[in-house]
């Protein structure tokens, strides 16, 4: 199993990222980069490529709605070119209240959308021909009529250093996991309970996986949490770190009746626990919304204990079909945690 570790995208970078070749030393193999309504991902990831040697780097995640298809895939490979074949292209829908609110553009049929951007990623990245498509969202070059009718289909300039950068989608929900376990390389999910996976997105894996082209191989799972290692007693109380940002996305991340975050622990089991969730956070009263969070939620949710019961949670991990451990260090230094872990996992 690898190591994984996201960039706080509402931190200060500079000092997280000062820290990440030291990781990268300690055994990280990951390191992942989100982007909100803050610092841009990929000025960051353009950093990351010039202090580190061999450790991935990963969008985690760009938004689909803030950039054209080609520009993502341009953006792809100038990544892949500076880091020396380490970018992994993550994508996701984000939500409606950012991408209208925030970027000003709609918030329009996103399976579809991310399927014809993956489509048209893979062909600027193989460079065969120059780039012409036809979708039901995107049509390139623009027909005419819809612009000066000058457009032509153009060749990325740059050869990629490889045709088929990995690609991670973030995906919750039933149509968005089947379109992943299609197309994609890795998958984002994020709440992630190893024990209740398989009831919950079982058979939507399986679905995708189904229609998936076996060229791809197979499809990675890349989840986790907070992690502290020590004595069980001292240790298992950092759980309860998680309960604010829980709390934000289950109560708060969305309107009542479209917040895919409380769908999801409705789905686990959780289903009279995420609706009090909710109603407490939109009713302003967030510190009873943190509170009403189960303690058996935030457990499995975490790795903290010994390292007897870190190897049992990374073993509910492995059975559950994660293949990178993405972690939030907490107790200890961040390099002595990946050094923990990657002695157990050994």
């Amino acid at each position: 199993m690898k190591l994984g570790m996201a960039i706080e995208y509402a931190r200060d970078p500079l000092g997280q990222l000062a820290s990440v070749p030291e990781l990268e030393k300690a055994g990280l193999d990951m390191v992942l980069v989100a982007e909100a309504y803050g610092l841009d991902a990929v000025s960051v990831m353009g950093y990351l490529a010039a202090i580190t040697e061999r450790v991935e780097i990963a969008a985690g995640i760009l938004p689909i709605y803030t950039r054209t298809p080609a520009l993502i895939a341009q953006t792809a490979v100038g990544l892949d070119t500076l880091t020396g074949g380490r970018f992994v292209l993550g994508l996701g829908a984000s939500g409606p209240q950012v991408i209208e609110g925030w970027h000003g553009v709609p918030y329009h049929r996103p399976l579809q959308t991310t399927r014809e951007l993956i489509e048209i990623c893979r062909k600027v990245w193989r460079r065969e021909e120059p780039l012409s498509y036809e979708g039901d969202v995107f049509t390139l070059p623009l027909p005419a009529g819809e612009g000066t009718g000058l457009g032509k289909p153009l060749k990325i300039i740059n050869h990629p250093p490889r045709p088929d950068i990995p690609i991670m989608l973030a995906s919750l929900g039933p149509k968005n996991v089947q379109l992943t376990a299609e197309l994609a390389d890795r998958w984002l999910p994020i709440l992630f309970v190893p024990e209740r996976a398989e009831r919950v997105w079982g058979d939507d894996l399986a679905t995708g996986r189904a229609r998936r082209d076996p060229s791809l191989g197979n499809l990675e799972i890349v989840a986790g949490g907070i992690v502290a290692i020590g004595k069980q007693a001292e240790v298992a109380p950092f759980r309860e770190l998680a309960r604010p940002t829980i709390a934000l996305y289950v109560g708060g991340m969305g309107s009542r009746g479209r917040n895919f975050y409380n769908d999801l622990m409705v789905r686990y089991g959780w289903e009279e626990e995420a609706r009090t969730i909710q109603d407490l956070y939109l009713n302003g009263r967030k510190e009873e919304a943190m509170a009403a969070i189960p303690d058996e939620f935030l457990e499995l949710t975490s790795l903290c204990g010994d390292e007897s019961y870190i190897r049992d949670r990374i073993e509910a991990y492995e059975e559950a079909g994660v293949t990178t451990l993405s972690l939030i260090p907490v107790g200890d230094h961040p390099t002595t945690i990946i050094e923990k872990l990657r002695s157990i996992i050994d």
